[in-house]
């Protein structure tokens, strides 16, 4: 006879309504970053970028550890920005490489715009915070563009960037959009691309349009030098310095905007343990921040700025909590050993937080041109159940490495792959 006992269904009713609550807040999220599209696309007709004598000059960071398979397809990419070429120049900093990588940069040398920086070897490969800082002093301009050594930017991708930074003095920074170069030659590579785009348009847009706040990203955006200079640069203990400095720049009165105008291509992991690296990486980088920054988030103002950031960085555990517990309980009913005596329509309740899940992410694919395709459709109906669950175990290693073994801290680069054709 199954058992069953009132604890099991309070933590079923619990369960459930956390879950049902994230979804709810993420569907207010994705109509709000829909809205945001589509006044994006008017945006764009109504407000035209700066003229080019009204653009600042630019200094492009590019930090690079043994990045010799990439690089010179990031530089050629940089070189092709549409941007005055007088106001911009070109940062390639080389921390520590062992490979080619100084040698491919240094075969750019005709390039007036361009200098490589050469990390001394003492302070070298401690991540890529360290070299951005390294980098700080030597950029001779007002703002900054992050750009990692993997990346392609689009031709246009600067421009609106720089226009949003300069019209909005409130702005400390500007980000734009990221997308996988690689997304067709993997079925994890294709997972990525959905979740990126997800993210971007129902996570960024939609903050950015409910309470003025958007993530940082680690690469394809601009950031005011005096700004960062003030806040004492990037934090060279967290693994995700971009997040950790997102905080310090809400918490100084500042904002930071999505231009979805502004387009890079990245690499995504192409295999499983790549993957799960860089997220525990970043799961990681989260705790780091939340440690450092959560006393400060309670007393800081506007209060929903600093709300939102917290309950960002616990989604992590509440949420993939609840899913574990959720479907701990679903097999252990399944198989006969409880039963669970909760009245209502939860086999219902389940198909429709499912279908939400499935709308929305098949609703923010129709924002790329060419993403709402069949096969992108048919991936985001197996989604949840395969490449989502795979975010469990990641949660629960990062979380046995901060807070039960205590492992060290060490910056770790994800592996490149050869760069094709977007």
């Amino acid at each position: 006879m199954p058992y069953s006992h009132w604890t099991i269904d309070a933590v079923f009713v619990v369960t459930v309504a956390l879950i049902w609550f994230m979804l709810a807040y993420q569907s207010a999220l994705f109509f709000l970053g829909h809205l945001y599209y589509r006044r994006t696309r008017q945006g764009a007709r109504k407000s035209p970028e700066l003229a080019d004598a009204e653009l600042p000059c630019i200094s492009v960071l590019v930090p690079c550890h043994n990045e010799a398979s990439v690089i010179a397809h990031t530089i050629r990419a940089l070189q092709k920005l549409d941007y005055p070429a007088e106001k911009l120049e070109f940062l390639i900093i080389n921390d520590g490489s062992t490979d080619d990588t100084a040698e491919i940069v240094r075969g750019f040398g005709a390039d007036q715009q361009l200098r490589l920086l050469e990390v001394p070897r003492p302070v070298s490969a401690r991540g890529k915070a360290s070299a951005l800082n390294f980098a700080l002093p030597e950029a001779r301009y007002p703002v900054l563009a992050i750009y990692d050594a993997d990346n392609l930017p689009e031709s246009g991708a600067l421009r609106p960037l720089a226009s949003q930074l300069a019209r909005n003095p409130r702005l400390a920074a500007a980000v734009g959009m990221y997308r996988a170069w690689n997304r067709h030659r993997a079925l994890l590579t294709r997972f990525l691309n959905i979740e990126g785009i997800g993210f971007q348009w129902i996570i960024q847009a939609g903050r950015w349009m409910l309470m003025r706040l958007t993530m940082l990203p680690g690469t394809n955006y601009v950031v005011h030098k005096a700004v960062v200079e003030q806040l004492g640069g990037w934090d060279e203990q967290a693994l995700t310095e971009d997040s950790e400095l997102t905080v310090r720049i809400y918490q100084a009165g500042y904002h930071i905007q999505l231009v979805p105008a502004s387009v890079s291509w990245e690499q995504e992991p192409e295999r499983l343990g790549n993957w799960f690296r860089q997220r525990r990486r970043w799961v990681r980088g989260f705790n780091y921040v939340m440690q450092k920054h959560a006393a400060g988030l309670l007393h800081a103002r506007p209060r929903r700025i600093a709300l939102e950031i917290l309950s960002s960085h616990l989604l992590y555990y509440f949420f993939f909590l609840a899913i574990v517990v959720s479907d701990l309980l679903f097999f252990l009913c399944l198989s006969g050993l409880i039963s669970i005596n909760v009245p209502g329509p939860y086999s219902l309740v389940w198909v429709l937080a499912y279908a939400t899940f499935v709308l929305q992410l098949i609703i923010a694919l129709s924002c790329e041109k060419g993403e709402d395709s069949a096969a992108n459709i048919l991936l985001t109906l197996v989604m949840y159940l395969t490449y989502c669950q795979l975010w469990i175990p990641v949660v629960a290693a990062a979380f046995c490495d901060d807070f039960i073994v205590h492992r060290e801290i060490r910056w770790a680069k994800t592996e490149r792959y050869q760069v094709g054709s977007v």
